[in-house]
């Protein structure tokens, strides 16, 4: 954190927002709201029954004694001083995956936005669609686009070799 230029560590919220704008050399940040998004998170600590997402993930990863011993830290204020400092971390956003890709037939032939093929125009795998999983939905795995990848681009190959 003392080394990584993306790291900004504070004692309290107005230093933390501050340097946090500082960082990007623009008041992206406004403290109030921030403020008020921690206040209403640090609440749902207080509430057994919370419908926050994140905070019953926090305490359902604590029922496994291994867990709550060694793996996962005891659910705590972030505001709360003694639970301090406080960490940001600067995000650099990219994107992996689009899940889309080019409209195409099943001959793999890229289709314009009237639903017409471009004469010429093939595409296979991931530009073909199969970024959103292919065959195996939205939630597939790493590495299980291959064989979609490669039925594909056999598919395209087979249509440009008779064509």
């Amino acid at each position: 954190m003392d080394q990584g230029e993306d790291f900004v560590v504070a004692n309290n919220l107005d230093d933390l927002v501050n340097k946090m704008n500082e960082l990007v050399d623009n008041s992206l940040l406004n403290k109030d709201e921030i403020k008020k998004q921690i206040e209403a998170r640090d609440r749902e600590l207080d509430n057994l029954f919370t419908k926050d997402l994140q905070v019953t993930a926090l305490r359902g990863s604590r029922f496994y004694r291994g867990d709550r011993l060694i793996r996962t830290a005891k659910p705590h204020k972030i505001l709360d001083p003694k639970n301090g400092p406080l960490i940001a971390v600067k995000l650099n956003i990219i994107s992996r995956k689009t899940l889309g890709g080019l409209q195409t037939n099943l001959s793999g032939q890229v289709l314009n936005s009237d639903g017409c093929v471009i004469k010429g125009l093939y595409a296979a795998g991931e530009t073909a669609g199969f970024g959103g999983g292919g065959v195996h939905g939205y939630r597939a795995l790493e590495g299980s686009f291959l064989g979609g990848c490669l039925f594909t681009g056999k598919i395209v190959g087979e249509n440009i070799r008779t064509s």
